[in-house]
């Protein structure tokens, strides 16, 4: 299994090309499931776990690896199925979500796919709210299913959303009110998070789904004769998500010179592969890793002392 990732850091290439491969996996069962090889460090044969007393259920115990203790997250428990048996013919994912480091359990691992965002979609209407599906494609006519990781990550090891006191100041927010923010996240939970976090600053918050339904808002509002960069305080985005990713929306913001002066933070769990150069490149402001509450806050409180806002 070594041998499928060992080009995993040459792929940075694919980054601003509105592209990304996939790592297909299977839990019981035919269907198929992908996550981004960007998320990915290592993929190995299950290791010895060791159960953690008082731990969550979804957590099958914990794996010494490369002198680290890893937790590890039996997926199909965490999507509601029943839990994965034969440990000993399983593989484990190694993977970096929002500077924390987790293997989750398969029960097999398939290969890697090299997809353009555009091809991948938003779970179909329908599905409610409780699945953990963040996006689907097609693979050979067969669905892929992308799931949800920051959900599942924050029902089992939940991250604090208290902004500690000092961060906001009452002149700050008194100034906030009259002030907008545009987010865009394809992950419900990371979106209520951002969500939280803004309103507690006092912005208003616009909250869309996806890098390709951003640019359309953003364009419209130049169609009307709007500037954003007046109605809008910041844009902060993902750079993960179906349709288009943050550093395409980027880089489609800078080259119109209608919306090149709206100021871009990049916000995402992409922690462990983020590219300085790559955030210079398409034209961003600034960048934060997931989810830090005070480091956001801080941030758009730095946006709000800068405005003129008389």
């Amino acid at each position: 299994m070594a041998g499928l990732m060992d080009s995993v850091n040459q792929r940075t290439q694919l980054v601003g090309q509105n592209r990304l491969e996939l790592l297909l996996f299977r839990l019981e069962g035919p269907q198929l499931y992908g996550i981004n090889v960007f998320k990915v460090k290592e993929v190995l044969q299950c290791p010895k776990l060791t159960i953690m007393p008082k731990a969550s259920r979804v957590v099958r115990g914990v794996a010494n690896i490369r002198g680290g203790t890893i937790p590890i997250l039996d997926l199909s428990l965490a999507t509601g199925r029943a839990a994965l048996s034969d440990l000993q013919n399983s593989f484990v994912i190694i993977t970096e979500y929002n500077t924390k480091i987790q293997g989750f359990l398969v029960r097999s691992v398939e290969r890697i796919v090299n997809m353009n965002w555009e091809g991948i979609h938003p779970p179909p209407k329908g599905t409610g709210r409780d699945h953990y599906l963040t996006a689907v494609t097609r693979l050979d006519e067969q669905l892929v299913e992308i799931i949800d990781v920051e959900k599942i990550l924050a029902e089992v090891a939940p991250t604090s959303e208290v902004i500690s006191a000092g961060v906001i100041d009452e002149q700050t927010q008194s100034k906030a009110v009259s002030l907008r923010v545009l987010i865009c996240d394809d992950s419900s939970v990371a979106r209520k998070q951002v969500i939280r976090c803004l309103q507690a600053v006092g912005v208003e918050v616009i909250a869309l789904n996806d890098g390709r339904q951003t640019l359309d808002y953003l364009k419209a509002m130049v169609a009307e004769g709007r500037r954003p960069e007046d109605e809008l305080l910041m844009l902060i985005s993902d750079i993960e998500m179906p349709e288009m990713d943050g550093y395409t929306l980027t880089a489609e913001i800078r080259s119109d010179p209608r919306l090149q002066k709206l100021h871009i933070l990049l916000h995402t769990s992409l922690s462990g592969v983020f590219n300085n150069a790559m955030i210079k490149k398409v034209g961003a402001d600034d960048f934060l890793a997931k989810f830090r509450p005070d480091d956001l806050a801080a941030r758009v409180v730095e946006r709000v002392k800068a405005m003129d806002v008389s």
